[in-house]
Parts: structure tokens; C-alpha cells; sequence
């Protein structure tokens, strides 16, 4: 058994050789005792960093945006591509889809990590080594919930009772496990979560757990749930914790291209994937299809969808256009033409009109270099009104959507009222309208619609639409609305079932 987990920290330890240089002084892995591992501060936070570069690693965070990202409302692809990203778009899913494959791997390789940890390493009065232990059982909780809502439905289908995935509480590599219910899947990324609170403190910046973080994360969780009681009251609890304060409105549309970490204070980034210039992935970034300067390392190929700028458009004053960019055709030297009417002349590529999207460009300058933010403040703030709504308080969910409206730039008759719903019939619609507008490109957008039993609409512009179509709806009971278990997995372990066709 010494042998095995000297060889599960040793792997863990190779593959942050060069990302810890910046955040710690390590000794190399192979200078570590296995006492020293299990019993030291250093060789704790040394394998545990291992496992924040298992979900850093593009094959999970690039494929977790796309596969999310990918299949909302939000996006028009411009093009068609026998990459896997082109079936997590046009719902076309393959059972030996490639990204699909990659994020199942990976999240287990993840998950094999945190149980190493967690079966080593016994809570003490030691609040170092309980926080890193804590952020384990966060990153265990955090991967199952990211994988059962890709591979299993809804909770909110039906409490819960379908298949979701394989549970991984040890590290056996050799068990074979069957799929759990869907219920059983949140019980556990419940319990990982409230774990890690209880262990944690909020000291650490937002490029790794801490208490706050968890506590984020679990008041997603909640609402994906439907328990909208223990949903609002997680996300209260992380904005009156005072730690996060939501971006100036004069801030706001550089605020992805600033790295997140060091000093916490005020800054609404919660939790982010902290990508440096030697993470830059280049043409395999995810700002890559989203935005192009023209160079070789980015493709500029997916752009901000019609039914998403119409809704951004409704508020010429918003601020959140500022994350939009329109592509114009220019001429030779340069300048941006006009047509006779003396309007610039919208560039297009295939026939598609190019709106890039630039959540995902220009950290420190760096043209496809970002920090994936996996929550913020802002989202607290929509989740509280969405549970609020639901709990029949929607009074309070109209405040919390008008904090994030008048951060937007938004004043007087633009903001939401009782006797000033601005066509709106139901504050539901209101909230996820705004959740829509603030979190576009977030990995969101997707998982809101499914889990309230939405339509998503896609009766826009793109590649989605088999050619002479022109609507694309998927109702939430399709199939398709989850991904197929890959081949591969089902063809080495016999106790897995397929998603249905």
C-alpha cells in the first residue's frame, strides 16, 4: 500500500513540477518521504495542487466550457468542424465523442487524487492540514456535481431518480462501479461540500477553495436541486460574509482580462482556474473560438448569437455590450468601410455576421490568455432571486436583479419594479433573462434552461441548423440533453448502462 500512494503522489507531483513554482517552495516529490507527504503541510500542498492541475488541464476545463457553453443559446458557429466541440453545438452527440471522453477521464483522474488524500489524511487540530484536506473534499464534490450534470439529467426532473454516475469515495482503480442515481450523486457532492466548510477557512485567495468558495458552489448546487431555502441561504451568507464586492461599473469591462489572485479583498471573482502566460494554450484556448486578432494562434470562429445580442440590445446603456465586440470589414489601409449610407459594414465569415465574444482574451495583454472564473459575486445575487422567486418573495428577487442591473449602468425606468415589469408577466422570467445577460458565456446558460424545464430556442443564424432549417428547440425532455457515457468506458467496465438514444 506504501508503494501504491508514493506512485498516486508521485504522478500528482510530476504534473505541477513547473505550475507551484510561483505559489510555493516545494521539494521535489521524490525528495518526500511518504510520512512527509501524509504528515507535512509541504507534501499535502503539493499533492493537492496536483489536483487543481488535473481540472486546469484543457482536456477537462476547455471541454467543461464547450460542452456547456457550447449547447446554449448564447452562441452561433460559423463553420463546421469534425471537432467534438461541433457536436456538443449542434446536439448531435456521438458515443465515442472525444471531449466527452476527455472530461470523463480527467475528472476521475481528479477524483483519484482527492481520495488519496482524503483516505490518508485524518482531521486534526492542525488548521493547515484541515484546510487542504477540506479543499479536497470541495474539489471531489465539485467534479462529481460537473460530471453528473453532463452525463445525468436534471435533478429536477424527477427528484433525482435517473442514472447519473459512478461515485468514487476511495482509490481503488481496480473497482468497477456501476452508475448511482442522480439523488445519490448530489447527496454525496452535498456532503463533500458541508465537509469541506467545516474544515476550511477564508484566508486563501480565489484561485483555490476556501469556505466562501464552497459555500458558493453548494448554493448552486442547491438551486440545481430545487431546495431553494438552503439555496438562498448559502448564497446570502456569501454576500454578507463581506469578503467579495461586485466590480465598479467603470471596472466592469475589463474585468476578465485581470488575473485572479493575491489580495481578496473587494474583488468579485469567488473562484477562478488562475492561468498564467505559460498556461497560455494558444489556438487550444477557450478565447481562441471566440475571438480572433488574425494571427495563427486563435480562430474566431463562434460568435454571440442573434437571439442573445437582441436580448443584450433591448438597453442600448448596458455595459455588458462592452463584452461584445462586432468584426467590421476594412480596407486596404485599415480603415473600417462604410456602406452608402455612411454605417460601417458588419464583416462576416461564411455568411455569418462576426460578433466576438472577449471574456476569454486579453489577460495581462495576451491575446488567447484567461483565468476561467467558475463563481462570482454577481451570481450569488441571481441566485438568491431565483430562489427568492420560487420561495414566493418577488419583491426581494427584483432588488437583487436590480443590483446587478444598475452595476450594469442600468438607472431609473431600466430597472425592475412591481409596477414596472417592462413586458414581463413573470419575475421568474426576469431573473433568468438577467442571469442570461450577466453570466453569457459562463457555462451556465445551458443547465438554467434544462433545470427549469425550459425550451432551449435556437431559431437564430449558425451551424446548428441543417441547411434550409431555420429553427433548432430542445425541449427538456430530450435525450440530448445529456451526453451518451463514452464508448470506451462502457466497453472496459461491463456495469455501466448507456444514456438513451
Amino acid at each position: 500500500m506504501i508503494k501504491k500512494y508514493k506512485l498516486a503522489v508521485a504522478v500528482l507531483l510530476t504534473l505541477t513540477a513547473t505550475s507551484c513554482k510561483d505559489d510555493l517552495d516545494l521539494k521535489p516529490y521524490n525528495a518526500l518521504t511518504t510520512e512527509q507527504i501524509v504528515n507535512t503541510v509541504e507534501g499535502l500542498t503539493a499533492a493537492t495542487i496536483g489536483t487543481y492541475n488535473y481540472i486546469k488541464d484543457p482536456y477537462y476545463m476547455r471541454n467543461y466550457h464547450m460542452l456547456s457553453e457550447y449547447a446554449s443559446d448564447n452562441v452561433s458557429l460559423s463553420g463546421t468542424t469534425t471537432d467534438g466541440l461541433f457536436y456538443a453545438y449542434n446536439y448531435q452527440h456521438l458515443k465515442n465523442q472525444g471531449n466527452t471522453e476527455q472530461i470523463w477521464r480527467k475528472g476521475y483522474q481528479a477524483i483519484y487524487g482527492t481520495n488519496v488524500v482524503i483516505e490518508k489524511v485524518t482531521q486534526s487540530d492542525n488548521a493547515a492540514m484541515n484546510q487542504l484536506l477540506g479543499e479536497n473534499y470541495f474539489l471531489r464534490g465539485m467534479i462529481h456535481f460537473d460530471l453528473v450534470r453532463f452525463f445525468g439529467r436534471p435533478y429536477t426532473d424527477n427528484n433525482g431518480e435517473s442514472l447519473g454516475i459512478v461515485i468514487k469515495t476511495n482509490s481503488n482503480v481496480k473497482e468497477l462501479g456501476s452508475r448511482a442515481k442522480v439523488k445519490d450523486v448530489y447527496a454525496l457532492v452535498v456532503a463533500d461540500l458541508l465537509k469541506s466548510i467545516e474544515l476550511m477557512g477564508s484566508t486563501k485567495s480565489n484561485i483555490f477553495a476556501s469556505k466562501e468558495v464552497a459555500m458558493a458552489l453548494l448554493s448552486r448546487v442547491y438551486l440545481y436541486m430545487g431546495d431553494y431555502d438552503n439555496a438562498f441561504k448559502y448564497a446570502d451568507e456569501v454576500i454578507k460574509s463581506n469578503r467579495y464586492a461586485l466590480v465598479s461599473s467603470s471596472n466592469l469591462g475589463s474585468y476578465f482580462t485581470v488575473a485572479p489572485g493575491g489580495d481578496q479583498k473587494s474583488q468579485e471573482t469567488i473562484f477562478a482556474i488562475k492561468h498564467d502566460l505559460k498556461d497560455d494554450r494558444g489556438a487550444d484556448a477557450i478565447g481562441s473560438m471566440y475571438f480572433t486578432a488574425g494571427g495563427d494562434n486563435s480562430y474566431g470562429e463562434m460568435y454571440a448569437s442573434q437571439s442573445y445580442r437582441n436580448l443584450l440590445d433591448k438597453f442600448p446603456n448596458d455595459l455588458r455590450h462592452a463584452f461584445i465586440r462586432p468584426n467590421y470589414e476594412k480596407d486596404g489601409a485599415g480603415n473600417v468601410k462604410l456602406d452608402a449610407n455612411g454605417n460601417p459594414i458588419l464583416a462576416k465569415r461564411n455568411g455569418y455576421p462576426i460578433y466576438y465574444v472577449m471574456k476569454y482574451s486579453y489577460q495581462d495583454g495576451v491575446e488567447t490568455l484567461s483565468s476561467p472564473v467558475v463563481v462570482r459575486l454577481a451570481e450569488m445575487y441571481l441566485t438568491r432571486a431565483e430562489a427568492a422567486v420560487k420561495l414566493g418573495r418577488p419583491a426581494d428577487a427584483l432588488s437583487d436583479v436590480n443590483i446587478i442591473r444598475e452595476r450594469a449602468g442600468l438607472k431609473g425606468l431600466e430597472l425592475f419594479s412591481a409596477g414596472n415589469m417592462m413586458g414581463y408577466t413573470d419575475v421568474l422570467d426576469v431573473v433568468l433573462d438577467e442571469r442570461r445577460l450577466e453570466l453569457a458565456f459562463e457555462a451556465q446558460r445551458k443547465f438554467d434552461v434544462f433545470r427549469n424545464k425550459r425550451t432551449m430556442v435556437r431559431n437564430y443564424p449558425g451551424t446548428h441548423l441543417p441547411s434550409g432549417q431555420v429553427t433548432q428547440e430542445i425541449p427538456y425532455t430530450s435525450p440530448r440533453v445529456i451526453y451518451y457515457i463514452p464508448q470506451s468506458e462502457l466497453t472496459v467496465n461491463p456495469n455501466l448502462v448507456q444514456n438513451p438514444e
